[in-house]
C-alpha cells in the first residue's frame, strides 16, 4: 500500500517522498482514508507508531480542498499538552505542507504573545496550540473560531495528567457543533473513553495492541550498578562506545542539572531540558542536540512524548520513571520509522519496585546485565510478573476483637473504631 492508494493528493505524496518515509504505518493506513471522508476519530496507540502524520495528512488536504481563512480566525485546530511537541508539530505540518497553498501557526507559552497575536490576523488555516495560550489569545481577541471546521487533541492523556482539564471544557464550548473532531491518546482509559464521548460523533475507532509494549525495532537493556555509581557508569558508557548523540532521562529537575554539571566536568558536551528552563533555552537545547552540536541532551519527561529526533540511536533512563507508563513514551524516542533503537537503563536497588511496575507493564521481564568494574554493592532484588488477566484477592477483613464486660461475658462485634 502507498500513501497515493491511500487517497491523498500529489503535492503531499511529494512532501512524504521527500522525508523519506516509503509506505505509510498501520495506524496511518486505516485512519487517513475515514479522516479524509470527514469522520471524526479515537485512535490509541504506541508511540512512534506515525499518529502525528496519521491526521497531519488528511487535515491538510482537506483544507487545501476548502476556502481561505478569514482575519483571526482558525479553520482547524490542534491542541497539545506541552511547548516542546507543539513546536515539533509544527515543524511536522510545515513539511507536510509545504507545497499546499495553506498558512499554518503555533501558540504556546513561555514566549512573548505579542508575535503570536500579529501572526494570526491573517487568520490561519491550520493552528497548533497549548491550553493556555489559545485561551490567552480567545481573550485578547487574536483568535476567533466561528469558521472552525476541525478540532484534535493530541496526546489526550497527557492533556488530562497535565490538569488542563478545566481548560479543554472552556474551549470545546467555544467551537461550533458541526465539525470534525479526532482524540489521539497513547491509552484508552476511563477517563479518555469519558472525554471521547462528549467531543466525538460515531468515531471510527482505531486501537492498535499492545498498547504498553515498546516498538520492536527497539533493544532493551538494563544494567545493574549503585546509584551513587551511575553517572560514573555512563560517562563510561559514552567513551567505551562512542555514542555520539544520547538522549538521557532523569525524574526531577535537579538531577537533570547535576548530571549535565558532570558531564561537562567530564569534557562531555551536554545541556538540560526541563520545567524550569526558560522556552528560549529549551528550543535552543533541542536545536542545539538535533544540529549535533551537543552530543547529550538531558531530560526530564517533559521530553518524553512527542519529540521526534530523526535517526536517534539510543536513549538512556538514568534513572526509572516514577510512572511506569513514561519507560514506554521515553524509549519510544528511538527506534522510530522503522529504524533500530537502543534504550538503555541503569538500575539500583532501590529502584526495584518501579522496575517491577515497568516489567509487568511491558509483560516481561529484562535481563539484568552488569558492566565490568561497575558491579552493584546491592544487587538487584528479583521482580515477579503478575498473572495475565487474573484480577488481585481482596485482603481478608480482619477480625473484630472480642472484648470483656463482666466476668465470664463476651461481646461480639464491639471493637474499638
Amino acid at each position: 500500500m502507498t500513501f497515493t492508494t491511500l487517497g491523498l493528493c500529489e503535492p503531499l505524496c511529494r512532501a512524504i517522498a521527500e522525508r523519506g518515509y516509503p509506505a505509510p504505518t498501520p495506524i496511518q493506513q486505516q485512519a487517513i482514508p475515514p479522516l479524509l471522508a470527514g469522520r471524526d476519530l479515537l485512535a490509541a496507540a504506541q508511540t512512534g507508531t506515525g499518529k502525528s502524520a496519521a491526521f497531519i495528512l488528511p487535515l491538510l488536504q482537506r483544507l487545501a480542498a476548502g476556502d481561505g481563512v478569514r482575519p483571526n480566525r482558525v479553520r482547524a485546530l490542534v491542541l497539545v499538552p506541552t511547548r516542546e511537541l507543539a513546536a515539533q508539530l509544527a515543524e511536522g505540518v510545515a513539511g507536510y505542507g509545504k507545497y499546499l497553498p495553506l498558512r499554518c501557526a503555533v501558540a504556546f507559552g513561555g514566549v512573548k504573545i505579542n508575535p503570536q497575536m500579529m501572526r494570526l490576523r491573517r487568520g490561519a488555516d491550520l493552528l497548533v496550540a497549548t491550553p493556555g495560550r489559545l485561551i490567552d489569545l480567545y481573550r485578547q481577541n487574536a483568535v476567533r473560531f466561528d469558521q472552525l471546521e476541525m478540532v484534535v487533541l493530541d496526546e489526550a492523556d497527557r492533556l488530562l495528567d497535565l490538569g488542563f482539564n478545566h481548560e479543554i471544557t472552556q474551549l470545546l464550548a467555544l467551537l461550533p457543533r458541526r465539525r470534525q473532531s479526532l482524540l489521539l491518546s497513547a491509552t484508552l482509559s476511563p477517563a479518555i473513553r469519558a472525554l471521547a464521548q462528549g467531543l466525538l460523533h460515531d468515531p471510527v475507532e482505531v486501537a492498535l495492541t499492545p498498547l504498553h509494549s515498546a516498538a520492536e525495532t527497539v533493544r532493551q537493556r538494563l544494567y545493574a550498578v549503585d546509584q551513587g555509581r551511575k553517572a560514573a557508569l555512563l560517562c563510561h558508557l559514552l567513551q567505551e562506545r562512542g555514542w555520539q548523540q544520547l538522549l538521557v532521562f532523569t525524574r526531577t529537575r535537579q538531577g537533570a542539572d547535576r548530571l549535565c554539571a558532570r558531564l561537562e566536568k567530564e569534557g562531555l558536551s551536554a545541556v538540560a531540558i526541563h520545567g524550569d528552563k526558560s522556552q528560549g533555552a529549551r528550543t535552543r537545547a533541542l536545536a542545539a542536540f538535533k544540529a549535533g552540536t551537543v552530543r547529550i541532551l538531558v531530560a526530564t519527561d517533559l521530553a518524553a512524548r512527542g519529540l521526534d529526533i530523526a535517526g536517534l540511536p539510543q536513549v538512556l533512563n538514568f534513572e526509572l520513571p516514577k510512572v511506569a507508563q513514561e519507560y514506554i513514551h521515553r524509549i519510544g524516542r528511538t527506534g522510530r520509522a522503522g529504524c533500530a533503537g537502543e534504550a538503555i537503563s541503569l538500575v539500583s536497588a532501590d529502584e526495584v519496585a518501579l522496575l517491577g511496575a515497568v516489567e509487568n507493564l511491558l509483560g516481561q521481564t529484562l535481563e539484568r546485565e552488569v558492566v565490568a568494574g561497575f558491579a552493584p554493592a546491592q544487587p538487584l532484588a528479583p521482580t515477579r510478573l503478575k498473572p495475565a488477566g487474573n484480577k488481585p484477592k481482596k485482603p481478608k477483613k480482619p477480625k473484630k476483637p472480642r472484648q470483656k464486660t463482666a466476668p465470664g461475658l463476651e461481646v461480639k462485634g464491639q471493637g474499638s473504631e
